[in-house]
Formats: C-alpha cells, sequence, structure tokens
C-alpha cells in the first residue's frame, strides 16, 4: 500500500500508537498486538514500517514474538517488561553518552535508596547477595575478575530490593561501572590492599542491611563508593561538571 507518511517516520507512528494502547490500557501484559496487516491498513503505514516498529520494540523487551499461526504467534506484550530500560541505558554508554561525573552521582542516588530499603524490610532475602560476598572471598581473583563480580554484587543488592526500576537502571550502568571502575584500578599502585579494603567494605554494608540499620547502610555505600572514585584518582572528572 501507498504510505501516507515518509517511511523515516512511518515506523515511529506505529510505536507510537502502540504506546498510547500500553499507556491507557487497551494492551496490556500478554494480550497480542494486531496484526501487521491491520496495524498496515489503521495507520496508513507500510508494512514494512510495521515490522521495523516491532523489531524495536522486541529489541527494548517490551514485546517478544513468535512464527506460525498457532495461538502463540505474533507479537504478545511481556509481563515484565523491565529489559527495555536496561537495553537504552546500555547503547547510551556504548556511544559514551554519558560523563563518569553523572554515573557517579546517579550510582549514589540509586544505592543509597538500594541500602534503605533493603535495610528497612523485615522480609529482605539478601540471598543472592551473599552468594556473592562469597565468590568475591576467593583468594585467587584477578582485578578484573574482582571488579565484575563487584558489579554483580551492587546489581544484585538492587534486584532484592524488589525495586524493578532501579534494578534495571543499575543493570543498564552497569558496563558502564565495570569500565570505569577497572579503569581506575590500574592507577592504584597496591591493589591487594584495595581488594582487602573493597571487601571488608562490601561485608560491612551487606551485614548493616542484614540488622536493619538503615542510616550505617547508607552512610557505607556512600563512603564505598566514593572512596573508590578517589582512590582511583577519578574524582577531578566528578567534580568538573560541578
Amino acid at each position: 500500500m501507498l504510505e501516507t507518511t515518509t517511511p523515516a517516520r512511518a515506523w515511529r507512528v506505529v510505536l507510537e500508537h502502540i504506546e498510547r494502547d500500553l499507556l491507557e490500557g487497551r494492551l496490556g501484559p500478554g494480550d497480542r498486538l494486531p496484526s501487521e496487516r491491520d496495524l498496515a491498513a489503521d495507520l496508513g503505514v507500510g508494512r514494512s514500517s510495521v515490522r521495523e516498529a516491532v523489531r524495536v520494540l522486541e529489541v527494548m523487551g517490551l514485546i517478544r514474538t513468535a512464527t506460525g499461526s498457532g495461538p502463540q504467534s505474533g507479537a504478545i506484550v511481556i509481563a515484565t517488561p523491565s529489559g527495555g530500560l536496561s537495553v537504552l541505558l546500555r547503547l547510551q554508554v556504548a556511544a559514551q553518552g554519558f560523563p563518569l561525573a553523572d554515573v557517579m552521582r546517579t550510582r549514589l542516588v540509586l544505592e543509597d535508596a538500594v541500602t534503605a530499603s533493603l535495610a528497612d524490610d523485615d522480609a529482605r532475602d539478601t540471598t543472592d547477595v551473599h552468594r556473592m560476598l562469597d565468590a568475591m572471598d576467593a583468594a585467587d581473583l584477578t582485578a578484573e575478575e574482582f571488579l565484575v563480580l563487584d558489579a554483580q554484587l551492587h546489581l544484585a543488592l538492587a534486584e532484592s530490593s524488589g525495586n524493578s526500576v532501579i534494578a534495571a537502571m543499575m543493570a543498564g550502568l552497569r558496563s558502564a561501572i565495570e569500565s570505569y571502575v577497572l579503569t581506575g584500578s590500574q592507577a592504584i599502585a597496591d591493589w591487594p590492599a584495595m581488594e582487602a579494603k573493597l571487601r571488608a567494605e562490601h561485608h560491612g554494608i551487606v551485614d548493616a542491611i542484614d540488622v536493619g540499620d538503615a542510616d550505617l547502610a547508607r552512610k557505607l555505600v556512600r563512603d564505598h563508593i566514593t572512596g573508590y572514585y578517589t582512590s582511583a584518582g577519578l574524582t577531578s572528572a566528578t567534580h568538573s561538571s560541578h
């Protein structure tokens, strides 16, 4: 069919239409999107533009698609589309769109909320967090291995908090965090001493959470993050944008 919108914009028309349906409750988790043919006819765009929009939504983690003609075929809204935010943040990080200063300040805001929320929750489950602590206590880890586990530990804390938005943001920022902390480690003369310090700080943060001391947990996680950036000589970057 003849598109009434330029091809470069047509797939965005489809995205905006589906977004409105989600926001206004006409579509929800588990629902199937209208067929490619129906969307193209209703919106006055070509079927190729519909396919492009569906691909974008699938990459963002908002829908899943399956081929065939059965009840599970077509495009279906995913129940927990937390992947979309993580993907967008990872792409922004990959494009070097976030200054170090902004990543650090965002970490402070997010992890302050995470530790306070966990410490205040009598039903908290820190099983995965303790598993990461145990992995980081191994004696034969390289700096890179330790710092990858470090990022996983902070992500595990976010996921344990039960706040899916914060967890998705931490997951999206994870590659940036890993990159910055690894780069910073190369400026630290005595890495074994720093590793021991970071390990002790992690245990202190989790201990404070486990006993329900929110104020102490928040202080410790803030000191932990800012202390590393200072030791690694990264603080000049964090001050430059003030």
